[in-house]
């Protein structure tokens, strides 16, 4: 289940962007692809995280949730396919935000089922899981490297409108395969969720502590980093093709396969983060995420897929401290501080803040950017020039963000209070 959730993502995630660049229609608004998913993820976990409470069982919603999302993510690959250079924003825009807006609840409502079929298989939930979440890591990079040297007619898929074919097949097969998953009672109880408490909004009190006010604005500036680069990326590295000293390169021509290292060392730092947080504590772990996101945007500016492909790889690597340890790490922290009658709203809070707001505006704001410096551009050297402006404009935004972090946020570690996470 966990390998197919995060296949179907994959397959369009990291390359949607390269996919997107090659209309003059479409790429002024590959933000705005990018931040629909922020957008729905503001309001969609909650609604059918209090429809799996209360009426159908979660893996069945899982199921009907990833039928829709490929349903309407094949309906969005074929018109784009039978539209060739004539393909139109509006229409794909469409299909795609309903595909997404039906695909982003199932990350919760998969480990719900997860959660739900090891509690009744008697497994210690906190040494059973994160090996098996560890396959939906798996299967993005596998879908990733798919749609990455699979060709029709000479053309990569991650170059064009197949990738959504390949992510709506494997949706549909996730869809099927879930409503043989074990059964996931509904809540009969008295004590039900409203749509308030599901969003997080109760947790908004956290809001009159100066502290936890802090760190959630943080929050939302560190998560307006997180998909720039998914969205970004690819099309940045394939542009290099153009260029004739580039055009053979292997980084050029598999984008997608080099971004992969990527996910391959967010799996790696998963396993570093509970040692991390009980030896620096979560401003020093936080300041780590936000150094490595200035490495991150830093070494695209300053790489290429030729002999400063070592910047790009290198860029790769960061990526697991930039994500994983602010990510996990906030959720942990979010978990300590909190008072247990508004915990899971608490998380709920960070998650809005984080994947809705941040990356929602991020990506608008990292729109403008790229827009400005380099879609505005025909020559190909002048675009190399406009990318690496870009990604030191953001590499600035997130040292601006480390220093104000440093100097605002104020936490005395205790490093006994991290010791029920060592596993």
């Amino acid at each position: 289940m966990n390998f197919l959730q995060f296949a179907v993502w994959g397959a369009y995630l990291t390359s949607m962007g390269a996919y997107l660049g090659g209309f003059e229609t479409m790429r002024s608004n590959i933000g705005t692809f990018y931040a629909m998913q922020g957008l729905v993820s503001l309001f969609m976990p909650a609604i059918m995280g209090i429809v799996a409470d209360r009426w159908v069982e979660a893996q069945r919603l899982l199921g009907i949730c990833h039928g829709l999302a490929a349903a309407f993510m094949f309906a969005a690959g074929y018109y784009a396919l039978q539209s060739g250079s004539e393909v139109a924003f509006a229409p794909l825009f469409t299909l795609y935000s309903l595909s997404v807006a039906f695909y982003m609840p199932t990350i919760a409502l998969s480990n719900s089922v997860a959660y739900t079929s090891l509690n009744k298989a008697n497994l210690d939930i906190v040494r059973t899981f994160p090996p098996i979440r560890i396959f939906g890591t798996i299967g993005f990079i596998c879908s990733m490297l798919f749609v990455n040297f699979a060709k029709l007619n000479g053309e990569a898929f991650q170059n064009t409108a197949i990738q959504f074919i390949v992510s709506a097949i494997l949706g549909l097969i996730l869809a099927i395969y879930s409503f043989t998953l074990p059964q996931c009672e509904t809540n009969n109880n008295q004590s039900k969720k409203s749509l308030v408490e599901a969003l997080g909004l109760k947790a908004f009190v956290l809001f009159k502590d100066k502290k936890m006010a802090i760190f959630f604005i943080f929050s939302m500036l560190l998560g307006a980093m997180l998909q720039i680069t998914n969205g970004y990326a690819n099309d940045f590295i394939k542009g290099f093709r153009e260029i004739p000293e580039f055009a053979d390169t292997f980084g050029a021509n598999n984008a997608n396969a080099l971004i992969s290292l990527s996910q391959m060392s967010e799996t790696l730092c998963i396993l570093l983060i509970p040692f991390f947080l009980r030896r620096f504590g979560i401003k020093k772990v936080m300041l780590m995420s936000m150094f490595a996101w200035v490495l991150r945007f830093g070494l695209f500016g300053i790489g290429d897929p030729g002999a400063g492909v070592w910047a790009f790889v290198l860029s790769m690597i960061v990526y697991g401290i930039a994500f994983d340890f602010f990510n996990i790490s906030g959720s942990l922290f979010v978990e300590k501080e909190t008072d247990r009658s508004i915990r899971a709203s608490s998380q709920g809070l960070f998650m809005m803040m984080t994947n809705g707001f941040g990356a929602t505006i991020g990506m608008l704001a990292a729109q403008v950017v790229v827009n400005k410096f380099v879609y505005s551009q025909t020559d190909a050297l002048a675009k190399v020039d406009g990318w690496q402006t870009s990604w030191f404009v953001f590499a600035g935004f997130a040292l601006v963000v480390a220093i104000s972090f440093a100097l605002i946020f104020k936490h005395k570690h205790d490093p006994n209070s991290m010791q029920d996470i060592k596993h």
